[in-house]
């Protein structure tokens, strides 16, 4: 087993493959979203909560996503900056643009799609979210500002256990996004579409194919020697 200090400098070796990882996570997790989007059978929970801050306020999803986490980001600043790294200002500025990007790509190329091919949509978005953000944490550059609330709450504060707060986090993204869905304007039959089956999926059952992912391509990338 590697001491601290051998751990350290094995980051610092591995700095310019962490950020190229996390820079990599980070547009596959954002590709992910606008593949979500597609299925429109739920989204993961913060993004129920932006998507139903899109439907209300009249700004491109990509500036919104900005300006949403840089709340956030004030918020981990103030409390804790330990949580706060590259890969902080790289979801910030990049995940939002990517994401309506890809929504908007993918919109011209899956023209009303079928029951079957949004169903299609959503396993391939849970696999690619998975894949994305086990380059996103196995690179250990910080965490996305939305992440930080929860550790906060738990390691800066002391208030419970991680995986209960996050549930109540995600829980408070949901019920939000919904309900600033409807003031928007829209159907109460159409709230499947940003909270639905693959906000239940993506809120509980991500962890293990994240590790899948992890143990089998994220980590011995990291840890693969250079020739």
């Amino acid at each position: 087993m590697m001491s601290e200090q051998e751990t350290k400098k094995q980051k610092i070796d591995n700095l310019g493959k962490r950020i190229a990882m996390s820079f990599a996570g980070v547009i596959i997790c954002a590709v992910s979203v606008g593949v979500f989007k597609i299925a429109a059978l739920g989204v993961d929970p913060f993004q129920s909560f932006m998507a139903g801050l899109d439907v209300l306020v009249p700004l491109d999803f990509g500036l919104l996503y900005i300006i949403a986490n840089a709340i956030l980001f004030l918020f981990a600043l103030i409390f804790d900056r330990h949580y706060i790294g590259i890969a902080t200002f790289i979801n910030l500025f990049l995940l939002g643009y990517i994401t309506q990007f890809t929504y908007e790509f993918l919109q011209t190329v899956i023209v009303d799609p079928s029951l079957p091919v949004r169903v299609l949509c959503l396993v391939v978005g849970v696999v690619v979210i998975c894949f994305g953000s086990a380059f996103y944490m196995t690179a250990d550059l910080g965490v996305s500002t939305y992440d930080a609330v929860a550790l906060i709450i738990v390691n800066t504060w002391k208030k419970g256990k991680f995986q209960y707060v996050r549930i109540i986090t995600d829980l408070c993204c949901v019920i939000i996004g919904v309900a600033l869905f409807l003031l928007a304007g829209g159907k109460p039959n159409a709230i499947p579409t940003i909270a639905g089956v693959g906000t239940i999926i993506t809120a509980f059952f991500m962890g293990p194919l994240i590790e899948f992912f992890n143990r089998h391509i994220a980590r011995p990338i990291l840890n693969k020697k250079q020739s």
